[in-house]
């Protein structure tokens, strides 16, 4: 039996989206009125199973006699507001967020970003050879998941994943102040020898690929990972009876990593160590 919650019906409000009157029930973002018309806003930091920490700044939108930009991605709708997302303003924040990201981290696998960059004529290279990277090489520590601080924005989505918004674990922080503030163990501390369990949360909210699997690092570094070459299947993990839903990307028919669907009432995309990494029985690996 499939549970359903139940919830009161919540209250439509009316205001403007580029000059276009729009109705979204009460308590929901920019951001989620924007989808739901269709508009493509970029955003980096929100996630859908995490409280927005309006750190990338990429979605930023024009309220009509608000001082500053607003990020769409945590400012509530609100009834008889004017949003513009395509003025001028917006679009030439967006473009330069996008130059100081793109001019300090690397983006290579970060979904969408080569477009943003194309879409809002954004120039990274204008910086010069001197912008500030973090230039280390991948944390390689352990046989499940690589850490690449080159792709980091620092937008906070694996420190929520790992501390109170899902698994508790505080096994990561930021450490450091202003350009040397960087994502951390404790300590600095190698994988193994801190309080991280393994379960991979912090991989699955990372927009990057700052945190990735170790079978698709390895992939990537010989040349072989091919995301339009994957098949996805969502079945039921089998280890216990909580009935965690596991998506299993595969391609050359094998298991190449493993995530959850967001919009599951079980997991919200959140798995244990053994439905994230433990799949090497089904290709009978050691």
């Amino acid at each position: 039996m499939t549970v359903v919650p139940l919830q009161l019906p919540r209250r439509l409000l009316e205001f403007t989206l580029d000059g276009e009157p729009t109705r979204v029930p009460e308590g929901s973002t920019i951001l989620d009125a924007c989808r739901a018309a269709g508009k493509d806003i970029p955003t980096l930091c929100e996630g859908d199973t995490l409280t927005p920490k309006n750190a990338c700044r990429v979605c930023v939108v024009e309220v009509e006699g608000a001082r500053t930009l607003a990020p769409a991605c945590s400012r509530r709708a609100e009834a008889g507001m004017k949003v513009s997302t395509d003025s001028e303003r917006a679009r030439t924040s967006r473009k330069v967020v996008l130059e100081l990201l793109a001019s300090s981290t690397d983006l290579s696998t970060t979904p969408r970003a080569a477009e943003w960059i194309k879409e809002y004529e954004a120039k990274p290279d204008r910086f010069g050879p001197d912008a500030a990277r973090v230039n280390e090489t991948p944390k390689i520590d352990n046989d499940l998941y690589v850490r690449d601080l080159d792709k980091c924005i620092l937008c906070y989505k694996c420190v929520d994943a790992c501390g109170d918004q899902w698994q508790n674990t505080f096994a990561i922080s930021v450490a450091g102040r202003g350009f040397d503030a960087r994502i951390s163990t404790e300590h600095a501390v190698a994988l193994p020898e801190s309080a991280c369990v393994y379960c991979g949360n912090c991989i699955e909210v990372c927009p990057t690929g700052a945190l990735s699997f170790k079978s698709e690092f390895d992939m990537r570094e010989a040349g072989t990972w091919d995301e339009s070459a994957q098949k996805e299947t969502t079945t039921i993990c089998a280890y216990c009876g909580v009935g965690c839903n596991l998506t299993l990307h595969v391609q050359d028919n094998e298991i190449v990593k493993v995530t959850s669907p967001h919009d599951n009432p079980v997991t919200h995309g959140n798995l244990c160590i053994k439905g994230r990494f433990g799949y090497q029985h089904a290709q009978q690996r050691p």
